[in-house]
This record gives structure tokens, sequence and C-alpha cells, in this order.
């Protein structure tokens, strides 16, 4: 890991135990082992780092779901996929994507940064609410409004589907931050979840 690495991996950490709005750069330099001067030759202002962790996540993310098979953030190519993927697979999906957003360092962290700063900092509010909610209802609204149309899907409102799909998982993960030792219920649980959504919408061929 790189000096630039770095800064990043420790700034994130210095963000998630006590918030963005309480960490100066001082600090951040102090955890890496450098003075602020050789910091900011790295990073304009703790603004730049935090961009520069934000689009380190989003690169973790698009890997991990590339190595699942999907793209994560292309509702019309996932869409295909999901056609007609069988019940095993899209459960393995989920539950693969739900471990990776409870146990990956990265994302557990940036989390919990966002969940301190909600209340605190408009800004990171709107990126909390983007992260956590706009962009997975509209990636599977796209999914699920596309399946709609090839007869895969029952249904006519994508969004309320998204929204019956989503919350129970977000809502499992976020107990699990609190609360580690319910994952293996949580799991059970998603893994019912989905089987459950999956029989009530999926198009049965006669």
């Amino acid at each position: 890991m790189d000096t630039k690495e770095r800064i990043i991996d420790e700034a994130l950490t210095l963000f998630s135990q006590k918030g963005y709005g309480d960490v100066y750069v001082a600090q951040i330099a102090s955890a890496v082992g450098i003075k602020a001067p050789s910091l900011y030759k790295h990073f304009k202002s703790k603004q730049e780092i935090f961009d520069a962790l934000t689009k380190t996540m989003e690169e973790r993310y698009i890997r991990q779901a590339s190595s699942i098979g999907i793209s994560g953030i292309d509702a019309g190519t996932d869409a295909e996929l999901y056609k007609d993927i069988s019940e095993e697979a899209l459960i393995k999906i989920g539950t693969g994507l739900f471990l990776y957003f409870l146990h990956d360092d990265y994302m557990s962290r940036f989390r919990k940064m966002l969940t301190l700063e909600q209340f605190r900092n408009p800004a990171l509010s709107k990126i909390y609410t983007r992260q956590f909610y706009e962009d997975p209802m509209e990636f599977q609204s796209g999914v699920f409004s596309k399946l709609i149309c090839e007869k895969k899907l029952l249904g006519d409102d994508p969004k309320l589907m998204a929204l019956e799909f989503y919350s129970p998982i977000y809502m499992l993960l976020t107990v699990c931050d609190r609360d580690p030792s319910y994952e293996k219920t949580a799991v059970a649980l998603i893994e019912k979840h989905i089987h459950d959504f999956n029989e009530k919408r999926k198009v049965r061929k006669k």
C-alpha cells in the first residue's frame, strides 16, 4: 500500500470512528505517520480525500459485482441475466452481496461514517440517501421493469416491487452492523425472503 492509499485508508478509519466533521487533516497525517505538509502533496484538502475514498469504494463494489457475474449498476445488462436465472443462483447472488456489504472492511467503515454523519452534515446525508436508498431502488426498479416487460415477473409497479425486495435486506444489514451475532439468522431470513419473492412474482410456464 503506497502513501496515497494509506492516507485514504487511515482517513476512512478515522471518519468511521469520529465522524467526518470531527477529523482534521493533521490527524489523518499523524495516523499515516507523516506531517500535514507531506499529506498535501497527495491531496489538496480533506474533501479531496473523501472524494478519493468514495471513488475507491465504488470501484471495489464494481469488482465484487463482476466477480459474481453481474454488473451491479446496469439494470438492462443484469435484467438479461435474471430473465432465466434459477432460484438457487438468485439466492447465491443476493446473500453474496449482503455478506460483501456486511464484511468488506472498506464498505463497513464507509457505511458507519455515513451513519454517524447523516444527521450532522447535509451533504453526507444526501450521499447516505443516494448510496443506500436511491441508487439501489433505481437499479432494482430498472431490473424489475424490464423483467415485467419480458413477462418474466408479475407486477405493475416496479418501484413498489423494488421497495418490497430491497427494504428487508438493508434492514437486516443495519441489524447485523449493531449485532454481528445475528448474521446467521439474517442470512437465513434473506434466503427465505428471496424464495418467497420469487414464488410470488415469477411467471410460471403453462
